[in-house]
């Protein structure tokens, strides 16, 4: 990829490296180097390679990353909301994820995720790589959106929204900037993600773009239910809106489910049971089992806020089981945590109570979260009343 080697006389260095110890095998298959080696090896590419040569190798190791992002991107969900047309660039790639034994998309952008983030780093220096920016930001979001790592989502898309800004494409800088909101929101930080949506919302206007003028109105739906349900399902409302406009039928879907949502946060628990019914009924059959089963947390919320506590806990436990399925752990800590709340008022299994608290205290501490450390006073408050 870097060397620009075809894959036999790869494995050939590759071998060879290992063997004179100067690479290990790592046990996923994987290369890397020992720090004292890297270290020299940098030095050696700073004065060995030309300043013409640096910028083309940077662009191989770009496009080689941002070809098999797409792909996994595009393996976990085809018709996701996306602004760059990679058709060209991936008519010529092998598909990894397409094949017998191949590895789950999902475990690739994790494993391969602090790598990822690293040509971004290195691209974002280069004028040139502007374009290759924002659409590796653009596709390498969708690990975020199952694994939180708020710091490096942020950063991933600081980094495209502001490419995008430079490669002057107002759709993309409007889509970036939104997704921006939505870490930014989970480390507490709410008044520059008003200013992400502020500016997004600007840049959707000038694109054009109905659907992501539908996008950034469902985040900044997202922004105001902390504070103004009312003003949230206006938000929510005017993307079903747009989205059914322009023939999107899993964006209108989406944004169903979000103003149920917030008609349930709103105080209408029984009218948002026949949104999110409508909503997980078109969400299923389109086979988005992740946004489904996100749609079956919000439909136990509501049944818990109507006091039909059987309901609910059926709901959620549902909900919460296929989210772990779909590896969308954050939104699976959300409904471990909700399930904790009705159990423990219902006076249920204590255990079963710490069990769920101790899984969503895992995924937040892995993801960086805040309520990591809501979930662990908590918990060792329960402690303090058993022992």
């Amino acid at each position: 990829m870097a060397a620009g080697l075809d894959p036999r006389r790869t494995a050939e260095a590759l071998e060879a490296l290992t063997g004179a110890s100067l690479l290990e095998e790592t046990p996923d298959g994987r290369f890397r180097f020992h720090d004292l080696v890297r270290l020299h090896a940098g030095d050696r590419a700073t004065e060995e390679e030309g300043p013409a040569e640096r910028p083309a190798l940077l662009r191989r190791v770009t496009l080689h990353y941002l070809a098999l992002t797409a792909l996994a991107d595009r393996a976990i969900r085809l018709d996701r909301l996306r602004i760059a047309d990679l058709d060209q660039l991936l008519a010529t790639v092998p598909d990894p994820f397409a094949t017998p034994n191949a590895p789950r998309p999902v475990d690739w952008l994790e494993a391969e995720h602090r790598n990822i983030l690293g040509v971004l780093r290195a691209a974002a220096r280069v004028e040139t790589l502007q374009t290759e920016v924002w659409q590796l930001a653009e596709a390498f979001t969708v690990l975020f959106l199952h694994h939180r790592h708020l710091g490096d989502w942020r950063e991933s898309l600081e980094l495209g929204a502001a490419a995008a800004a430079e490669a002057l494409v107002p759709a993309a800088k409007a889509r970036l900037r939104s997704l921006l909101s939505r870490p930014l929101m989970d480390l507490g930080e709410y008044d520059a993600a008003r200013r992400e949506l502020d500016t997004a919302q600007a840049c959707a206007e000038v694109s054009g773009h109905l659907v992501v003028r539908a996008s950034v109105q469902e985040f900044s739906g997202r922004y105001w239910d902390r504070t103004d349900p009312v003003r949230a399902m206006e938000a929510y409302r005017s993307a079903l809106d747009l989205n059914t406009a322009a023939d999107e039928g899993r964006g209108a879907a989406i944004a169903a489910y979000f103003l149920g949502c917030a008609q349930d946060a709103a105080g209408n628990p029984r009218e948002a049971l026949e949104t999110l019914r409508g909503a997980h009924d078109q969400l299923l059959a389109r086979k988005d089992l992740r946004m489904a089963a996100r749609v079956r947390v919000a439909i136990g919320t509501a049944h818990d806020h109507l006091g039909e506590t059987d309901e609910a806990v059926r709901a959620l436990r549902e909900g919460a089981a296929a989210l772990r399925d779909a590896e969308a752990t954050h939104y699976e800590a959300q409904s471990l945590v909700a399930l904790a709340d009705i159990q423990e008022r219902a006076q249920g299994d204590p255990q079963e109570v710490r069990a769920h608290l101790e899984r969503a205290l895992e995924i937040y501490e892995a993801g960086g979260s805040p309520r990591a450390g809501e979930l662990r006073e908590r918990l060792t408050e329960g402690d303090d009343v058993t022992g």
